[in-house]
């Protein structure tokens, strides 16, 4: 089975601080993202720009919201080598059939590759 089709149970963890990246979402904008815009792939992105609201008091929040070259809007969710929790892979397929017009697609860590930032794509 693929990485980026792994799923895990959700576990606890210290929350996070909204409007500030973690390591792993550091590491993906400045390994891909920089990347992309420097190849002329992308023209700009923004982190948690977006909350998108999918039924009561259920909301999805993409990583980053990316406007691509081609001038499609593609949202992203990024992922650390441990995979995807269920529930966020529901979430981000629900946005993808609500929201047509955007491009969704998620990007999970290769595994052991921390210092070398590199990243699986997948689309929803």
């Amino acid at each position: 089975m693929p990485r980026s089709d792994r799923v895990t149970k959700a576990r606890w963890r210290p929350p996070k601080e909204p409007g500030r990246m973690n390591a792993t979402e550091k590491r993906f904008e400045q390994n891909v993202l920089w990347t992309l815009k420097a190849a002329g792939e992308v023209k700009s992105w923004r982190y948690e720009a977006v909350k998108f609201r999918l039924a009561n008091n259920t909301f999805y929040t993409p990583d980053f919201m990316v406007n691509r070259a081609d001038g499609l809007v593609e949202f992203v969710d990024v992922k650390g080598s441990g995979g995807w929790e269920q529930h966020t892979r529901i979430k981000i397929k629900v946005c993808a059939e609500q929201y047509p017009e955007f491009v969704f697609a998620g990007y999970t860590e290769a595994r052991g590759s921390r210092n070398r930032g590199e990243f699986n794509r997948e689309e929803f």
